[in-house]
């Protein structure tokens, strides 16, 4: 029998697993990484006021990896240049940069939609806040100690 250690882990894992691999597959159509779809949805909830700091820290993704999306961005026109002040800069996306997003928010939607199938609308109302409370739980004892 499965203890609950094991299938939180594996059940964890193999969402992002399945995330990741489903991602870089549409992100190819745009010349880009997977893991950067969440970079420009967080991007297009903004109102052109989240520099890269902010968006490291809300992605909660280094500091490394938000710069290097940033600079594909900005190379396949998403992104607006930075101005003078690069590292304080807001991050703006382009028309080309909305529409895209616009294309992948509804790719996504629809395949949370298929990754749901067979969820009633009370585990679906459940699911969500609870991942949230989980995070936060872990988040809360992984900077006080370990197992």
């Amino acid at each position: 029998m499965i203890d609950r250690f094991e299938q939180f882990s594996i059940s964890i894992f193999n969402i992002s697993h399945y995330w990741n691999k489903i991602a870089a597959e549409e992100m190819k159509d745009y010349g880009l990484r997977g893991g950067y779809a969440l970079y420009l949805i967080v991007l297009s909830r903004s109102d052109n006021d989240i520099t890269a700091a902010k968006l490291a820290e809300l992605c909660q993704r280094d500091k490394g990896d938000v710069s290097r999306a940033i600079s594909a961005f900005q190379k396949a026109g998403l992104l607006e240049p930075y101005g003078k002040n690069r590292y304080r800069a807001p991050l703006i996306l382009t028309e080309e940069g909305r529409k895209t997003v616009d294309q992948l928010a509804a790719k996504a939607s629809a395949l949370l939609e298929l990754a749901g199938e067979g969820l009633t609308v009370e585990m679906r109302e459940n699911l969500y806040p609870s991942l949230d409370l989980i995070a936060k739980n872990m988040k809360r004892i992984s900077e006080k100690s370990t197992i």
